[in-house]
């Protein structure tokens, strides 16, 4: 790996930040964020050594679903400005040094949308096939529904033409039929306006339910090749922006992720959340034992190397513990959400980490600095950075998604609007905004906040992260999680400890068929604040870590001319 090459494949050394237009900052003062707030944020963004910005969607929506049930695909809601607004806010990020991509659902529309509206008009009509529709009464799919206790049934009866149409979310989201010529049609030519308007990607929503063929004929649907279509969709994005990226959401065990790469041609998506790891982290949090997100990590499957991954630790949804099996589910519900209020859908939880954590600054550190040194793309959710919590008087989801907290002043300075105009609440609390706000973690230089900035830096000067092939390193501790991330050209050794005991760590980076004194004169040189350490000519280590300590080394040779 030659470092000029990183930016052919800027994605795989990216930092990502996801954020809400609408509770991220409000420059008009109705209660709404906007894109003209948001621009006025972009510098805090670029402060912070954000590389890539998230938009969740800000298309036209009644926003039953934080505006994942959209009702045009061609526009920016009014709500948060318009595309003129939508544009300044892009050219300000790129200025920045700053790549922006946004969400796009292909899965479903709004029940509010023109095509569905049309639609249900009658089962000849020109958009009825936009849609999956059944006329025979379908069989129960209770067991089956995204939203336990939300819905009964992925079927919902329409009283227009007495048939049925699928909806795998909500029953106000009505799945789009992708195998229509037309639907894909409209779809390419939504993400081209995007595109054209300067967007570098898309992180697609739920991928696995809009490839179903659920709904279509049994001769017809044993013919259809889903994963062409999303061959397809990455083949128009590239054509249109030779360096956008495809970020998929793709909750599954990683043989079958595999396939939405586009198997060994990695043709597919660029990206995949690695929710393997995500859940195996927070299982192995639990137990202060290393050893479950080990043996995960070691499962995973080789990638094509234009393919990453994406970590992270919290996201704009639930926090899902779905491929836990139900005993090491509660496990982490014990340690993490004890009470039903805090976990939902019987699979998750609707928690930020600092709480979960009971606001331990040390632990803390530990998985963020872990989140980085994992081999793949890290992601941040708004309020990460300066350690938000949740807010449980809010139903669902919404209890991780209140507004940015800029400063203690009245609405946490996010919006001049009364209270009752709000578009969600502030949290309260010992994490409301009047204890935990970005402008005093900005001037605190032992905060949360400059922590990152730190980390996002180290970072980003260490390539081998996002590049390099990555390596367990045998030791005996089981708190411990030590790896390897090496290329060619440099070897990075990441230390974590999982447990509240300080432990001392003792490795070898050699191999039993290495060559001799492979490690003479080598060290491992500190990039945070500690010491460096001396390599044994075998490459043996000895290093002690505090309570939830960590530490990043790069092997560092006699001669190696390493930059300061």
């Amino acid at each position: 790996m030659r470092l000029a090459e990183t930016s052919d494949l800027w994605w795989k050394n990216a930092v990502i930040y996801c954020l809400d237009v609408e509770t991220f900052f409000d420059d008009d003062g109705d209660g709404t964020g906007d894109f003209a707030g948001l621009t006025q944020r972009v510098d805090y963004l670029a402060a912070l050594g954000v590389t890539c910005i998230w938009l969740m969607p800000f298309y036209p929506s009644p926003d039953r679903d934080d505006g994942y049930d959209v009702t045009d695909f061609f526009t920016v809601d009014p709500r948060l400005g318009t595309m003129g607004d939508l544009v300044e806010f892009m050219r300000a990020a790129r200025d920045r040094g700053m790549r922006v991509i946004a969400d796009f659902v292909v899965n479903h529309t709004s029940d509010q949308h023109p095509w569905f509206v049309e639609a249900r008009k009658s089962t000849d009509n020109k958009y009825r096939d936009y849609y999956v529709w059944r006329s025979d009464t379908p069989p129960d799919t209770s067991s089956e529904v995204v939203f336990p206790g939300e819905e009964d049934s992925l079927w919902e009866k329409d009283d227009a033409t007495g048939e049925w149409y699928l909806h795998m979310f909500a029953k106000h989201q009505p799945d789009l039929n992708v195998t229509n010529p037309d639907v894909r049609n409209e779809i390419a030519k939504a993400m081209g306006l995007w595109l054209e308007l300067g967007l570098d990607g898309f992180r697609l929503d739920a991928v696995p339910f809009f490839l179903e063929t659920r709904g279509q004929p049994r001769d017809e649907a044993a013919n259809l090749d889903p994963h062409g279509f999303l061959a397809a969709l990455r083949s128009f994005v590239s054509r249109r922006n030779g360096s956008a990226v495809l970020l998929g959401e793709v909750n599954l065990p990683y043989k079958e992720q595999v396939e939405f790469f586009g198997g060994p041609d990695g043709n597919e998506l660029n990206m995949q959340f690695d929710f393997m790891s995500m859940q195996y982290i927070y299982l192995s949090l639990a137990r202060g034992d290393a050893r479950p997100l080990a043996e995960t990590l070691k499962s995973r499957p080789p990638l094509h190397p234009d393919n990453q991954w994406a970590m992270f630790v919290r996201n704009h949804d639930e926090l899902t513990l779905d491929k836990l099996s139900d005993g090491e589910r509660e496990e982490v519900f014990a340690a993490f959400g004890p009470q039903k209020n805090m976990q939902i859908y019987g699979r998750g939880l609707r928690r930020r980490l600092p709480p979960m954590l009971g606001g331990d600054p040390e632990r803390l550190r530990m998985v963020y600095s872990l989140m980085f040194a994992l081999p793949g793309t890290p992601v941040l959710f708004y309020g990460e950075e300066i350690g938000m919590g949740e807010d449980l008087r809010q139903k669902s989801r919404a209890a991780v998604r209140t507004p940015m907290q800029w400063t203690d002043d009245k609405n946490g300075g996010f919006s001049t609007a009364k209270v009752a105009d709000l578009v969600a609440p502030l949290a309260r609390g010992e994490y409301g905004p009047e204890h935990v706000n970005a402008a005093a973690a900005k001037r605190d230089p032992d905060s949360l906040f400059n922590f990152m900035v730190t980390l996002i830096r180290r970072y980003r000067e260490s390539a081998e992260l996002g590049w390099g092939e990555f390596s367990i390193i045998d030791q005996p501790e089981p708190a411990v999680f030590a790896h390897t991330c090496s290329t060619d050209t440099g070897a990075l050794v990441l230390l974590h400890n999982f447990g509240e005991e300080p432990v001392k760590v003792s490795g070898t980076l050699g191999t039993e068929d290495g060559p001799r004194n492979a490690f003479k004169d080598a060290i491992l040189l500190d990039l945070f604040d500690g010491d460096n350490v001396p390599l044994d000519p075998d490459g043996g280590f000895k290093v002690e870590l505090g309570r939830y300590g960590y530490r990043w080394y790069r092997l560092h040779r006699k001669g190696d001319r390493l930059a300061p």
